[in-house]
């Protein structure tokens, strides 16, 4: 134990008051230790410096010793205090975290907007189509006594179903609620980033390749899920349908690089968890997939008989309307036309089709993802470049929703079915 050292600390009243009232107040104070008082005196000479005057861009500092005057430019003050290249990165990549974190304000404030869009222009449409046809309804009531108003319901409902006929294009060309739904997908992707680099940051210093990796990561995005429409905009209608990529794709050539090696044994890698994972790539293939491409097809097909349905039918109600009066055929054609496009548009929009395909579309990229990460970390022949074996199984886990038991029964269900030819009855992922 640390010797006790007395000091004598003297307080004294004011000049005012006699000398035979001065107080005197000991206080026992540990003695510091000798390597302590060492570092703590090497700080404060670090940190024991004044600046003097100079008109330069870069301000001379002088350091204040006893000896002699030695003058650090701020060069060297960052070397003494070894500001390298790691710090450079370290303020690179909070920059980069900035700029995510106003992406995700970005694309959450654009997704609720337009969601907006969707029920603004879906009640808007609806209640014009419904309005023109009732006016066709009640033009074709209207008696010979009442030319004039004949001719206004007629003219006023061929307007407004030329109306609603423009406003239809428009909305489907662009299809607000996939416009939500892309913005929504959006900022979960820029948060997830964002809590990835948070986390790196509280594991270890960044290097210039991690830069280099999330800036790529941030560009991919901004690829994928554009905020502008014109010219910009993600095609609604595409031949085929295909998953969203969102990730740079030179990203799993490069991400074993950054992966350093363990004390572990096979850095917790092993011949049955290889086999797991290669079993687990065939189930999400398979099933998964094939599952979301087949439904993401279907549900594109329908989207595209709607979003020409509903003009066509509004446009057949344009043009009968002018003709109501001449003949009863005229003023069922427009109300009948009317009805349905109102119906149409109600199951396209208020169904909200295009998010469904959206949404298909990312799960589809979701896994997409999974298949290139782990066909990258198996084709690594060394097992000391790849992920943690451990780590890597439970990242699969939590993102097809499994445990561990889980996880392997259904490798080997799927193993087993491969030997019998039955195919697997069960999808990998239990989220979605």
């Amino acid at each position: 134990m640390a010797s006790l050292q007395t000091s004598s600390l003297i307080f004294s009243s004011s000049s005012s008051c006699p000398s035979k009232n001065r107080i005197n107040a000991a206080l026992q104070l540990p003695e510091l230790p000798k390597l302590f008082k060492t570092q703590t005196r090497k700080v404060v000479e670090r940190l024991n410096f004044q600046a003097v005057d100079g008109s330069t861009n870069t301000i001379p500092l002088q350091k204040i010793d006893n000896n002699n005057n030695n003058v650090f430019t701020i060069p060297e003050l960052a070397e003494s205090f070894n500001l390298s290249s790691t710090s450079k990165a370290t303020a690179q990549f909070y920059a980069i975290l900035e700029a995510v974190a106003d992406r995700v304000e970005m694309h959450s404030n654009m997704g609720e907007q337009r969601n907006n869009w969707n029920t603004l222009l879906l009640n808007s449409i609806n209640m014009i189509t419904l309005t023109a046809s009732s006016m066709a309804g009640v033009a074709a009531v209207t008696t010979g006594g009442a030319g004039m108003s004949l001719l206004a319901l007629k003219l006023s409902s061929t307007l407004l179903f030329s109306a609603a006929t423009g406003m239809l294009l428009v909305m489907n060309k662009i299809q607000p609620s996939q416009l939500a739904e892309e913005q929504r997908n959006a900022a979960r992707l820029f948060r997830q980033l964002q809590k990835k680099i948070e986390t790196l940051l509280a594991l270890r210093a960044p290097n210039q390749q991690d830069v280099k990796d999330a800036m790529e990561k941030v560009l991919a995005l901004d690829k994928a899920y554009p905020l502008p429409l014109l010219g910009a905009m993600i095609e609604k209608f595409p031949k085929t349908f295909e998953p969203a990529v969102w990730w740079p794709q030179n990203q799993f050539q490069k991400r074993n690089e950054s992966y350093q090696t363990t004390t572990e044994k096979n850095n917790g890698w092993s011949e049955e968890l290889g086999a797991e994972m290669r079993e687990i790539l065939e189930v999400v293939k398979a099933k998964d997939t094939e599952d979301y491409e087949r439904l993401g097809n279907l549900a594109l097909k329908i989207n595209k008989t709607l979003a020409i349905a509903g003009p066509l039918l509004t446009g057949i109600a344009a043009l009968s309307s002018p003709f109501v009066g001449h003949g009863s055929l005229a003023a069922v054609a427009a109300v009948t036309a009317g009805s349905l496009a109102t119906a149409v548009n109600a199951f396209e929009h208020g169904g909200q089709v295009g998010m469904v395909i959206e949404m298909y579309r990312n799960s589809a990229g979701f896994f997409k993802l999974m298949e290139n990460s782990i066909e990258a970390t198996l084709e690594e022949s060394n097992v000391e470049k790849r992920e943690n074996g451990e780590l890597f199984r439970m990242k699969v886990a939590l993102e097809l929703g499994r445990s561990f038991p889980q996880l392997k029964d259904i490798a080997a269900r799927s193993a087993s079915s491969r030997i019998d030819g039955t195919p697997i009855d069960e999808f990998a992922s239990k989220l979605f």
